[in-house]
């Protein structure tokens, strides 16, 4: 997939997100300027389209839907609905195995067809979100089921910064 040159990128100071998915980070603009940038953890199955495959698609998307507002930090959430609960170490000791999708969902959408829209390539229908996840999971390296996730500060941050329309780039 050809990289796109900054000209191409959104309008000058709109808001827009790039995934580094080689380096493991996010990068917050305001057109040209770095706002923010932290370590994330995609798919642990590396960079792919195909549903089921547990990778974390590439290409350009944009926020869908941001979920979770005014709900508390490490709010647990399953099917996008909050469970009422709020992860705890213990509530983690005692699912062991559990996806844990907590604070906030950043969910995407892709916006290249046969890349990461449509058919069996749909980051929507596959449910690729950027969330957050429990403080011992590790960051900057790829251990996900195809998500990205966020440490909640930065999620929090972003959650304000990245309203639903954003620009979303992902790539190796």
């Amino acid at each position: 997939m050809p990289t796109p040159r900054l000209a191409e990128l959104p309008p000058r100071e709109a808001p827009w997100l790039e995934i580094d998915l080689s380096e493991q980070r996010l990068r917050a603009w305001q057109g040209k300027r770095l706002a923010h940038e932290c370590a994330v953890s995609s798919g642990k199955n590396g960079t792919g389209q195909r549903e089921g495959s547990g990778q974390t698609p590439a290409g350009w998307h944009y926020v869908r839907a941001a979920i979770g507002a005014g709900l508390p930090e490490n709010a647990v959430f399953r099917g996008r609905r909050f469970t009422g609960e709020v992860f705890t170490a213990a509530l983690g000791e005692r699912n062991p195995k559990r996806d844990w999708i907590l604070t906030r969902i950043l969910w995407l959408c892709g916006l290249e067809r046969g890349v990461n829209r449509g058919c069996d390539v749909d980051s929507q229908r596959r449910y690729i979100y950027l969330h957050g996840t429990p403080p011992g999971e590790p960051m900057g390296v790829a251990a996900s089921h195809g998500c990205v996730r966020l440490r909640n500060s930065d999620l929090l941050w972003l959650f304000d910064f990245a309203t639903p329309g954003t620009p979303v780039w992902l790539h190796d």
